[in-house]
């Protein structure tokens, strides 16, 4: 099993990890590589810790977190850790009235349609999320010179919940909202941001050594909706995170026509789906911009020789981006063999050897 924090003995820092490197385009070693959802149900040990736990109980249980945040890191050696937590923890921790349903995801007891729902989101303080700063205090000692970066869901994403009820195909009453009724949707978007940028500050004060900022749906969207609608929340959050000196990410899926306004929005790596080969993604973001990202998912499936193949050719494609953290498109699949994982990870360490 590889060892995650063998650069220890060596007296190697944190600022030194390859990840980081990368995320600043700074010269590394070697390829650095972490996996969205590396920490979930593909792990048996993941599935045996959250038995009968519900999911927003797991993520509020600084022991679950901390365990479960680990394990990948213990058993893939990858070159970062991604803190457990689902999007719609800082909402719940506000008072909101949802639920994380299994085979559906999160769900709004009370949808936010309205001036006066939009009232019910309150800011959140630092006391709504302590087992947040317990889990990453605790992490950062474990981790050591591995950094682990702090999550949060971007304010559309948060918004099209909120507004949906729970995940929708189409979005279509998020869209409806923000087309016809262009300044409750602001302030809804306001309210989302000024929740989101307090939740990853917290994260930070703990010891998080960089921020991911997940966008999943906003992929839905064109670019003038996004520019108009999205673009000015979502830089106001990466500012404010500027002052805290750590690298932002940016992901969402589907954002092949977007991915220069996800540059624009002011992360210093933008997260590729894989539907954009890294090359012509380098070629849309905004100058000094890492990328991150992007063999598919479902390639996990394949035998070894096609895993390898592929994962060499993002390696490569990566070459033209002047910062490269490789990972998947999106997240990790629920039925895919961790020792894929594994062997992936050393196979991206060994083919970027310089």
């Amino acid at each position: 099993m590889p060892a995650p924090c063998a650069w220890h003995d060596r007296g190697v820092t944190l600022q030194d990890s390859p990840f980081l490197r990368a995320c600043r385009r700074l010269p590394v070693d070697r390829t650095p590589v972490w996996y969205m959802r590396q920490a979930g149900r593909s792990l048996p040990e993941y599935r045996r810790v959250r038995a009968d736990v519900p999911m927003l109980e797991a993520c509020a249980r600084p022991d679950m977190i901390v365990e479960i945040t680990m394990q990948p890191v213990r058993r893939h050696g990858v070159d970062a850790a991604i803190y457990f937590s689902d999007i719609v923890v800082p909402l719940k921790a506000i008072g909101l009235d949802l639920d994380i349903k299994s085979g559906v995801g999160p769900v709004v007891a009370d949808p936010i349609r309205d001036a006066d729902g939009i009232k019910r989101l309150r800011e959140l303080e630092p006391d709504d999320v302590s087992f947040v700063t317990e889990a990453v205090g605790t992490l950062v000692g474990e981790l050591g010179p591995t950094p682990l970066i702090g999550f949060a869901g971007a304010p559309f994403t948060l918004a099209s919940y909120l507004i949906e009820g729970g995940p929708s195909k189409n979005h279509e009453r998020t869209k409806a909202l923000m087309y016809g009724e262009p300044e409750l949707w602001n302030d809804l978007m306001r309210r989302l941001s000024v929740i989101t940028l307090e939740f990853l500050k917290v994260q930070v004060a703990a010891g998080a050594g960089a921020v991911q900022l997940f966008d999943s749906w906003v992929g839905a969207l064109s670019a003038e909706d996004y520019r108009a609608s999205v673009l000015p929340h979502t830089a106001w959050i990466f500012e404010r995170l500027g002052e805290l000196d750590v690298p932002r990410i940016h992901f969402g899926v589907g954002t092949g026509e977007l991915l220069s306004l996800l540059s624009e929005a002011g992360a210093d790596v933008v997260g590729v789906d894989w539907r954009v080969p890294l090359d012509k993604a380098a070629q849309r973001v905004q100058p000094a911009t890492a990328l991150q990202g992007n063999l598919d998912p479902a390639a996990l499936f394949a035998p070894w020789e096609v895993v390898a193949e592929r994962a060499r050719d993002v390696l490569t494609r990566g070459r033209a981006a002047e910062g490269h953290i490789f990972n998947l498109g999106h997240g990790v699949l629920p039925n895919t063999d961790p020792d894929m994982l594994t062997r992936l990870t050393e196979f991206v360490h060994e083919e970027s050897q310089t």
